[in-house]
């Protein structure tokens, strides 16, 4: 699992990146190419996506394609990975933090 949780935390860094202020190129091809390392892509693959990237920057668009392989990455890790990167917590942990609370603390 330690893989996929490292896998979901460059999924969000990529996320992070197209949705933040600073779209960077660079930092968006690190992440993909990086989580297709990861996963252990063949040869023909991290090819299609790194001229994907090449693309993507001529255009100055991200690739529908590069868009859907790490969407298709997200939908395969499994959640506990996924939410352990996102930092969200299992309810059942939290709700031991607000047992102790009563009004009378308040």
């Amino acid at each position: 699992m330690g893989g996929e949780i490292f896998q979901a935390q460059v999924l969000r860094n990529f996320f992070d990146t197209i949705t933040g202020t600073d779209r960077n190129l660079t930092r968006i091809y690190m992440c993909v190419i990086s989580l297709a390392r990861l996963r252990g892509e063949d040869p023909d693959t991290l090819s299609r996506l790194a001229e994907q990237m090449k693309q993507s920057k001529i255009k100055k668009e991200l690739s529908i394609d590069v868009l859907d392989y790490m969407c298709a990455v997200a939908s395969e890790l499994e959640i506990t990975a996924v939410k352990t990167a996102f930092g969200v917590k299992d309810l059942n942990e939290v709700v031991q933090d607000f047992d102790g609370i009563s009004l009378d603390t308040l």
